[in-house]
């Protein structure tokens, strides 16, 4: 398996660590601060580096036996097994991943709804929520975000049994992505005292002053029941 790193701490942003395997669809390093692709977070970006050789990562994803991938760009020179490699992030979009990731559990605080899709962007997110009529004041909404980002809640993570999270099934707001299990226990991400406490792997600011100011983009219908609202980053 590797080591996912960017787990115990999402603001490294270079990392050496050693081959396990590599090929063209994929470099498998011990231990990594690449995010791979899963839960609406997009796969990480970079470089790596080693004596005599450097290659573009285009995206990271998931692979067997709890490996993560590190797919190189086409045509891309590769290290070898037992190489030891410089891990560097293209940190800038990571950042903003972390970003709008945050802001859309802040999102699913303000509209108090089941969630039945999202993604995130480097620009922008999104939450489809199960709303068969349009929010009524759509502004009202936007200021409410603005104002827990504004308020510097921590944001924290802690860990659950598969059993405590089956014994509190309202802990998992996501209709579509279920938390990842298997390892026997879940980690919650917790914005503030009582903000927000959800299940999730992905990376997340430190305090949600850090997401910055956000506008809303257009409400739009999704189906009968669905709506879906988008966050935008405004710089």
């Amino acid at each position: 398996m590797t080591e996912p790193v960017f787990r115990a701490d999402a603001y490294l942003r270079e990392l050496e660590a050693t081959v396990v395997s590599s090929s063209s669809e994929g470099i498998v390093l011990d231990r990594t601060i690449f995010y791979p692709t899963g839960g609406g977070q997009p796969g990480d970006a970079g470089t790596l580096t080693w004596d005599g050789g450097t290659t573009a990562i285009q995206t990271a994803i998931k692979a067997d036996a709890d490996a993560i991938a590190l797919v190189p760009t086409e045509g891309a020179v590769l290290p070898k097994v037992g190489d030891t490699v410089l891990q560097i992030l293209d940190w800038d979009t990571r950042h903003r991943h972390m970003r709008v990731h945050t802001a859309l559990h802040l999102l699913s605080v303000v509209v108090p709804l089941p969630v039945s899709g999202g993604s995130i962007g480097a620009q922008k997110g999104r939450l489809d929520f199960d709303m068969p009529e349009a929010p009524a004041d759509k502004q009202a909404l936007e200021d409410a975000l603005n104002a827990l980002i504004a308020a510097d809640h921590p944001v924290s993570e802690e860990w659950i049994t598969d059993a405590e999270l089956d014994a509190n099934p309202d802990l998992v707001k996501t209709m579509s992505v279920k938390p990842p299990r298997g390892s026997g226990r879940v980690r919650l991400v917790r914005i503030g005292t009582d903000i927000d406490l959800q299940p999730c792997g992905g990376t997340h600011v430190r305090r949600t002053a850090e997401i910055g100011r956000i506008r809303l983009g257009k409400v739009e219908k999704k189906g009968r029941q669905n709506r879906r609202i988008s966050v935008h980053l405004e710089e």
